[in-house]
């Protein structure tokens, strides 16, 4: 198998295994209609309504300007990844409780540099992550929380920023059961700053912001409008390609809850304002169990 076909086979497994999970029949649709009106499947979508645990697997195919074979000169990087993603809840009280969350990815990424100049896919473990957020249910409709996520430079010099970073979160839960149950308007925003590392990388200093609002609908599926927090203000070091600050995407997600414990979800974002490029093209599938 040469560098280049692995990514490739890896994406052609990921859309085939989406199609045929979310055509199945949730499993979970009998015992879901003995539950309340006002009870609907906790399966990791709802970021202020977290499940008592959570494990995500997810699959990202994500295209971005690189730097090219040489200075000012530019060519797309590709970067497959597969993340695994595990959370748990911790109970202050039945109003307040603490979400804990661990982020441990595999990449595949062809940058071009001096020593990779034929820009072969490269492989191993990129940058992982620890967050912790404390959440308050303020009532059935109102919640908020705040915290931070803590990222370390374990992607090396290829496959990682270099730099360890710290992210404070922060954000609020307003439930739109006019809608439907499953129905909420919960943005959040992040800042992303780098404070230690590689002093030859660049300094990471961005605020980053997630407008997001999910829609419930029938037969168990859901549409979210900008679930990720891709709207960016770069107040750091400038990339390659870069003639502002601001990246603006369209970010939209679907997805099917299979059963009351796994969903399945199909997120794509594309730039609208790219004056900070940060990515050209995203493709991620998650599939969440909980337990």
């Amino acid at each position: 198998m040469t560098p280049r076909t692995g990514p490739a086979i890896t994406r052609l497994f990921a859309s085939g295994f989406l199609v045929g999970l979310i055509t199945l029949k949730p499993v979970g649709a009998a015992s879901q209609q003995l539950n309340p009106p006002d009870q609907v499947p906790n399966t990791g979508q709802d970021f202020f309504k977290p499940p008592e645990h959570l494990f995500q697997l997810l699959y990202s195919y994500k295209t971005a300007p690189g730097s090219g074979e040489t200075a000012g000169s530019i060519a797309t990087v590709t970067t497959d990844t597969v993340n695994l993603r595990m959370d748990q809840r911790i109970d202050l009280s039945q109003q307040a409780a603490i979400a804990l969350r661990s982020d441990l990815p595999i990449l595949a990424k062809n940058p071009i540099s001096s020593s990779n100049p034929n820009g072969d896919y490269l492989y191993g473990i990129g940058d992982a992550d620890t967050q912790a957020v404390f959440i308050y249910d303020f009532d059935k409709r109102w919640a908020a929380g705040f915290g931070a996520r803590l990222i370390a430079p374990t992607g090396g010099d290829t496959l990682g920023s270099g730099k360890w970073q710290i992210m404070p979160i922060m954000g609020f839960r307003y439930g739109l059961a006019e809608l439907s149950s499953s129905s909420y308007f919960e943005p959040f925003a992040r800042y992303d700053v780098s404070f230690a590392g590689d002093p030859s990388k660049r300094n990471i200093s961005n605020l980053q912001l997630a407008p997001f609002l999910n829609i419930g609908l029938p037969e168990h599926w859901f549409v979210a409008l900008y679930p990720s927090a891709d709207i960016r203000i770069n107040f750091g070091d400038p990339v390659t390609g870069q003639t502002g600050r601001l990246f603006l995407p369209f970010d939209a997600r679907v997805g099917r809850n299979l059963t009351d414990h796994t969903a399945l979800s199909l997120e794509i974002g594309v730039p609208i304002i790219k004056d900070y490029p940060v990515y050209n093209f995203k493709a991620e599938v998650r599939l969440n169990v909980t337990y």
